[in-house]
């Protein structure tokens, strides 16, 4: 097997792991896994599901990721990116749609992982994250502003301009109890840390207000005046129902979770890369993440992926190997087998409180701003991606997104490539024969090109070689700094050749090296051109011309 598709975990084994490694994968594990458990609640309820799948998403999904993983200390679990997919599948095709689109996109993960596509998604534009972040984090902000104000609205509408006017509309029911204790855990889970590093503020926070709630009575909405109890038990794991038309009904929001989660997963893997010194295995790291995705929708789970901030903690806690993720799941479990019952006098606008704080750190405002001032392209996929998720849908945003970043990539890599004209009497010619000392007889048009002869550039290619005002009698392209021509820059040049041949005028390429000349025969050039007049050195290309002269 292929080093690239070995686990960390794996590899570390055989290594060996330190007693003092291990214990500090074991505490650090307990702290992430208490920390995960108010995210994993939270997430799952503001993606219009039960909580208990967040929780139970968290485990299956963070055991998969760490023991397959290709990272050391990645934590996996649901995440506030998938936040508005999931409302919108849910919403659209229900709770057995989500387990369906969720259950395929493992597998496109994993086949993406195995055809090592690992590597490429490190080329997605910084402009086209931030903005869909920017985006995910405002629509989280907006879907809390029901419990966090206490309005006591039965059902929020998905759309946002339509959610904002539902909660202009009934600011007269604002609970003022509501508002205190989102306040408050605001506060408490922003700077609690200050005072005491090693506890999470975020479980602070939910234990003082649901004791409040409890004692005091306080009139305000639960988990379990929403959803009922939360089980206790993993439950049997099942097959989704899957046909065809099904299939091609979830396709899309497969794709877009798949994406979300390569993307998340392998930022957040990236982020730990930098802050432990190491390195991940990109392509193990998107099968993990697909297989847990696949085994977490057969116990009725959401989608899951590499959570950065989790992640983050794990690092800072001193977690060094997959063990500390696998002890975070394990304590998952365990407090959902002992403790499930006493989840569900947690406070909603508590829970509003946390997500308000996932949804500031989300937000990447800082990169927003400094991205708005920067190149006007990046702005451009900036604010498309942002306004469409925001508007639209995220799904839409994506796809948008990268389609506009490649043509805008397609349209600057085109204004790269440079054609030159060196003939004779060029104004150039001093320039590039500085070094050179070529003798370059009368009748001759020399052209350098500069860059990929792509689709992008080849129109441009071709139309300045062919639009010469000149009547030559030789023609030489010179392509040593051509380092790669595509299928519409061979037609291009097969343009170019029968258009000269027309008016008797011989066209000479040079600078093609073996492996270049190579491609040459595969896209049938030498039926438009001579094999002696494509050559490597300029000097040959000088001694074709003056015999042909």
């Amino acid at each position: 097997m292929r080093k690239e598709f070995v686990p960390k975990l794996v590899t570390l084994l055989k290594q060996g792991i330190s007693k003092e490694t291990l214990t500090k994968d074991f505490l650090s594990g307990l702290i992430v896994g208490i920390v995960a458990l108010p995210l994993a609640i939270s997430f799952a309820i503001a993606s219009g599901v039960s909580p208990e799948k967040g929780i139970l998403t968290a485990i299956i999904a963070g055991i998969v990721i760490s023991i397959l993983g290709g990272s050391r200390v990645q934590i996996g679990g649901p995440t506030g990116a998938f936040i508005v997919i999931i409302y919108a599948i849910v919403q659209q095709y229900g709770t057995d749609g989500l387990i369906i689109a969720t259950f395929m996109a493992g597998f496109i993960m994993i086949g993406s992982g195995l055809a090592r596509l690992g590597n490429l998604l490190k080329f997605i534009p910084y402009s086209l994250v931030v903005g869909f972040t920017s985006g995910i984090a405002l629509i989280i902000f907006s879907s809390q502003i029901n419990d966090f104000l206490g309005l006591s609205i039965g059902q929020v509408p998905a759309d946002f301009i339509d959610k904002w006017a539902v909660y202009f509309d009934n600011l007269h029911n604002i609970n003022w109890y509501a508002i205190s204790i989102a306040a408050t855990t605001v506060i408490i889970t922003l700077h609690f840390q200050k005072i005491i590093k090693k506890i999470p503020g975020s479980i602070i926070a939910i234990v003082l207000a649901t004791i409040f709630v409890q004692v005091f009575e306080i009139p305000v909405d639960t988990i379990e005046s929403n959803f009922g109890n939360i089980p206790n038990s993993l439950g049997l794991p099942s097959i989704p129902n899957v046909s065809f038309d099904t299939i091609q009904a979830l396709i899309q929001p497969a794709f877009a979770i798949a994406i979300l989660g390569s993307i998340e997963s392998l930022l957040s893997a990236v982020v730990s890369d930098s802050m432990i010194g190491a390195k991940h295995r990109s392509n193990i790291e998107l099968v993990a993440q697909g297989a847990a995705n696949i085994v977490s929708s057969l116990f009725g789970g959401i989608p899951a992926t590499g959570a950065i901030a989790r992640t983050a903690t794990n690092v800072n806690n001193g977690g060094r190997t997959p063990i500390a993720g696998i002890v975070h799941a394990l304590v998952l479990l365990v407090i959902m087998l002992l403790f499930a019952p006493y989840a569900k006098l947690i406070p909603m606008a508590s829970l509003a409180g946390i997500l308000m704080v996932v949804a500031y750190h989300m937000s990447e405002w800082k990169q927003f701003k400094s991205i708005l001032k920067g190149n006007r392209m990046d702005i451009i996929i900036l604010l498309t991606t942002f306004f469409l998720t925001v508007i639209f849908d995220l799904v839409i945003a994506i796809e948008i997104g990268i389609v506009l970043s490649s043509f805008i990539f397609m349209k600057r890599m085109s204004q790269s490539v440079q054609i030159q004209d060196f003939s004779k009497d060029s104004e150039n010619d001093d320039h590039l024969f500085e070094e050179e000392h070529l003798d370059l007889p009368k009748g001759l048009v020399l052209y350098e090109i500069n860059g990929p002869l792509f689709f992008g550039a080849a129109r441009q290619f071709q139309e300045t070689i062919i639009n010469t005002h000149t009547a030559p009698k030789v023609v030489v392209i010179r392509m040593r700094y051509v380092p790669l021509i595509d299928a519409t820059g061979y037609q291009s040049l097969k343009e170019i050749i029968k258009t000269y041949k027309a008016q008797n005028i011989n066209v000479i390429i040079s600078g093609v090296r073996k492996n270049l000349r190579k491609d040459f025969e595969k896209n049938g050039m030498f039926t438009f051109i001579e094999d002696s007049f494509v050559v490597e050195e300029i000097n040959t290309a000088i001694e074709r011309v003056k015999e042909n002269l």
